[in-house]
């Protein structure tokens, strides 16, 4: 037996990534093992797991050599599996290292390979799966779908997810990076043209929010409005607006061994249920604590 689908070094490429990885994979991980555990036996014509920035199938903590499966890895092995599965990603050495593990599954022949710019080739996941919702089966509901956008950075471009939301059951977890847009504020918000936060966000809008933070020292609460807006923004799709008291509990904040801010994950749903799933997800963390807010 090979060790492809085993949290260990086997030859094959890995993603270089940092401890904060584990983590993240953790929620979505259990948010997978929840949504097909409750879906599996409801009627669905198909349950699709779309990610967009697939990597080669495992990471590599650079300071110890630690292992552990990315995301299409932990979405095929769910004790549950989805029906179809797409990874789209720019580098052909990670499809060819992800097309080799996968192989290592029974669902493997389920799998949709892509690779090229996620952000152009997004369209073509969305007008397959909405092909397959038009013919008509009875009795059959339309997909349910769930895309996982984990950039490496400031990838992600709004009108990649605004065109996932043209298929009508599509759950999101979204990266939102932290440390990418703190670092690229100031660059961008002088910059005439188009830049990619411009690109992240789908508009110019996030200026408007970061100018009176420009000369600011502190600028502790600026993500809270920037993540507020890309949220709203969500909400004028059709996706539902949760709020509490501890709203940003449900936006879990991945941070470096220096406890530097990195990134959040931004969950959508068009349904309550999904909200109530990301919320027990997101009530503990990786060591089984519950999270501090």
């Amino acid at each position: 037996m090979n060790n492809y689908l085993l949290p260990e070094n086997d030859g094959l490429p890995a993603r270089p990534s940092g401890q904060w990885a584990a983590e993240k994979l953790y929620y979505v991980k259990t948010y997978i093992d929840i949504f097909e555990t409750s879906m599996r036996n409801k009627p669905w014509r198909r349950r699709n797991y779309i990610d967009l920035f697939a990597g080669p199938g495992k990471c590599v903590v650079e300071e110890t050599g630690e292992h552990f499966l990315g995301s299409p890895l932990l979405a095929l092995t769910t004790e549950h599996p989805f029906t179809d599965y797409f990874f789209v990603d720019l580098s052909s050495e990670n499809i060819t290292a992800l097309e080799k593990r996968c192989a290592a599954t029974e669902t493997s022949s389920k799998i949709r390979y892509v690779i090229g710019d996620s952000n152009n080739r997004v369209n073509q996941i969305v007008e397959y799966i909405n092909r397959i919702d038009k013919s008509y089966i009875k009795g059959m509901w339309p997909s349910l779908n769930l895309a996982f956008l984990d950039p490496e950075g400031l990838e992600l471009e709004w009108k990649t997810v605004e065109a996932l939301t043209k298929v009508n059951k599509m759950d999101l977890i979204i990266h939102y990076s932290q440390h990418g847009l703190t670092r690229n504020l100031d660059l961008c918000y002088a910059v005439e043209g188009e830049t990619v936060i411009d690109r992240f966000f789908g508009d110019r809008e996030w200026r408007k929010i970061f100018k009176p933070w420009r000369a600011k020292g502190n600028r502790k609460g600026l993500h809270r409005q920037l993540i507020d807006y890309y949220k709203s923004k969500l909400q004028n799709l059709g996706y539902q607006e949760i709020r509490n008291e501890n709203e940003t509990g449900i936006e879990p904040l991945m941070r470096s061994s220096k406890q530097a801010p990195l990134y959040r994950l931004l969950f959508a749903s068009k349904h309550p249920l999904g909200h109530n799933f990301w919320k027990s997800v997101t009530r503990r963390n990786l060591h089984g604590q519950k999270r501090l807010f």
